[in-house]
């Protein structure tokens, strides 16, 4: 579980909150009479422009208010509630999984570190994407809770305390399994030493085996350009045996 990872997502789980509460908030405002509703915005608009020449863009953008109005008017409130609880609840997992992370991570910096990264750098990342969380909670608070409908503050508050148990047994659970993972790792990092320590041992001995052949074999070489008479196998042939060969061979028959 990357923390980098886990902040973009919450990051996104949040911006997707902000886009649904201002749309459950434009449904609830088209939630009346669609008539009324255009019918006063051509009003609006007529008094703004009365005795003026009406902008070709100004009369676009009416016309686009109007369908969106009017698309609005469509839509049921109580899907954009659900995709908002359901945001709200992927924000609060990866906020509760980054924080039990860096807690963990916090806890083992006594610890030898071995990373990629430096430890100040890691701490230095730590403590500016927690800022970034804080921020984001509180923006998120004050946007629903506030400035929203009441029954989406509501819906914050509930998701909030269901999520805050939620986390702490996730908590644990993920501080365990980071210090099985740093375990098993350990192990892997043994296994990869030992099996690198043996494999360089048998290149040593398949490198000295290889000499100690091709030395021997230059000594016969050798052995036989300087001395033919000792015969071309690996054993020499001894005295006996080339008095033997000089000895006159006579034919006896059967």
């Amino acid at each position: 579980m990357d923390p980098l990872t886990l902040f973009a997502l919450a990051n996104g789980a949040v911006s997707a909150v902000k886009a649904g509460c201002k749309l459950y908030k434009d449904i609830k405002g088209a939630a009346g009479e669609v008539k009324d509703i255009l019918k006063d915005l051509d009003q609006q608009f007529n008094k703004q422009y009365e005795g003026k020449p009406v902008p070709v863009e100004a009369r676009k953008q009416l016309q686009q208010e109007k369908a969106r109005i009017v698309e609005l008017s469509k839509k049921d409130p109580g899907d954009i509630y659900a995709e908002i609880g359901e945001q709200l609840s992927v924000y609060f997992e990866n906020q509760s999984k980054c924080i039990a992370i860096w807690e963990e991570e916090e806890r083992r910096s006594k610890e030898v570190y071995t990373g990629d990264a430096s430890i100040g750098k890691r701490a230095l990342q730590r403590v500016l994407m927690t800022k970034k969380l804080e921020h984001m909670d509180a923006e998120l608070r004050e946007l629903m809770v506030y400035h929203s409908p009441p029954e989406l503050g509501a819906l914050y508050t509930d998701v909030q305390k269901m999520m805050e148990k939620i986390g702490q047994e996730q908590k644990v659970a993920i501080a365990q399994k980071m210090r099985d993972d740093a375990k098993q790792a350990k192990q892997r990092r043994r296994q990869l030493n030992k099996l690198w320590g043996q494999f360089c041992t048998g290149l040593i001995i398949i490198f000295l085996c290889s000499f100690a052949g091709f030395m021997f074999a230059f000594i016969i070489e050798d052995r036989i350009t300087k001395y033919p008479h000792l015969g071309t196998s690996i054993i020499p042939r001894s005295e006996f045996a080339r008095r033997v060969d000089e000895w006159p061979y006579k034919y006896t028959g059967r």
